[in-house]
């Protein structure tokens, strides 16, 4: 793939019978958020910055986080923008300029 950073979009939509969509969630969000890397949370996806193989342990840590919190099954959609001889930052992707 690269050894560069991508921007890596990951939306998880829990399936439960008994605990709120937004409750599971958190769980996933809380995961990235301890992990420390670079992340911005939107309404439809939260959008990580670092290296590939980290962010996709990162990913799988917050899948399983909503699994042993109550969902039953789970919807994971991924968005992945890399380069092979450069980094993808948040930087660049400003809206503000």
């Amino acid at each position: 793939m690269t050894n560069h950073l991508i921007s890596l979009g990951i939306q998880i939509v829990p399936k439960s019978k008994v605990h709120a969509t937004y409750d599971l969630v958190d769980h996933a969000i809380e995961v990235i958020q301890e992990s420390g890397i670079k992340h911005q949370i939107t309404p439809f996806e939260t959008v990580m910055e670092g290296h590939y193989d980290e962010l996709m342990k990162i990913a799988k840590e917050a899948e399983e986080a909503v699994l042993a919190n109550g969902a039953d099954e789970c919807l994971v959609y991924y968005r992945i923008h890399y380069r092979k001889d450069a980094d993808v930052t948040f930087e660049e992707k400003r809206l503000d300029r």
